[in-house]
């Protein structure tokens, strides 16, 4: 039988685990920097020089870097989903955009119904805590903020609801949505009606995940994404309308 002695873990290969499960989960971010070595052996409860050990395997591994000066950091282990080529290919296709949305509504919305169902209380307060800061940027009138804080909460979902790699793969096009390739959210949050009405979706997401209610939470998500395709086809409409009379009006001065 191939059966061996059980071996007790050396402290560098369980430290290996840890650090590896807190990035896999999100929980350790790309970017983030670790703490101290003085800091992580305490919490960790373990020797520096196991310490010393595990990290350089992790960075051998691509998972962290040291950066001369400032530490060590989780590696951007998301990288891209796409080729440069094929970002700018999305930035200049209307259908990109649409596709995208509704990409979005599928994964979004059974990241929520996921996340009624296996949120912690801990994440339910993350979530929180994000719509909370979106009311109070939405009161002092901030597009930016509220624009940051829309992707912050639907990411927090995303989080929340447990599945790792729709954790992984949302927050690498979560990114392509802040560089602005997909559209720019900034231009829905300058109009005033389309600010109360995005706050107001957020906030029913937020109520049914509070209160646990998968189906309810779900329908949220999609009526939300269905008013941004909208407002962004209406947006595209009304741009390519001005178009057309500028061209017209350019025209007319030529005559």
């Amino acid at each position: 039988m191939p059966f061996q002695k059980v071996q007790t873990e050396k402290l560098s290969t369980s430290v290996i685990r840890q650090i590896e499960l807190l990035i896999l989960r999100g929980i350790l971010r790309p970017g983030e920097r670790l703490p101290s070595e003085r800091d992580l052996s305490d919490k960790l409860g373990v020797s520096r020089p196991s310490l010393r050990e595990a990290i350089a395997d992790l960075q051998d591994r691509g998972l962290l870097v040291s950066k001369a000066g400032a530490g060590i950091f989780v590696a951007d282990v998301l990288g891209s989903a796409f080729s440069e080529s094929l970002i700018k290919l999305f930035s200049e296709h209307d259908e990109a955009v649409f596709d995208y949305i509704s990409f979005r509504r599928d994964m979004e919305g059974l990241a929520a119904e996921r996340a009624a169902r296996f949120a912690s209380d801990t994440d339910l307060k993350v979530i929180q805590t994000v719509f909370d800061k979106m009311e109070a940027a939405h009161a002092k009138r901030n597009p930016a903020d509220e624009s940051r804080l829309d992707a912050d909460f639907h990411l927090a979902i995303i989080e929340a609801s447990h599945n790792v790699i729709m954790l992984h793969m949302m927050r690498s096009m979560y990114q392509l949505l802040r560089e602005g390739v997909f559209y720019n959210r900034g231009i829905m949050f300058k109009q005033r009606t389309t600010r109360s009405d995005l706050l107001e979706q957020h906030r029913a997401i937020n109520t049914a995940l509070q209160a646990r209610d998968p189906d309810a939470a779900r329908k949220a998500v999609i009526d939300h994404l269905n008013y941004v395709e909208g407002s962004l086809s209406d947006h595209k409409k009304a741009e390519r309308n001005e178009a057309v009379a500028r061209q017209r009006f350019e025209h007319e001065q030529r005559r």
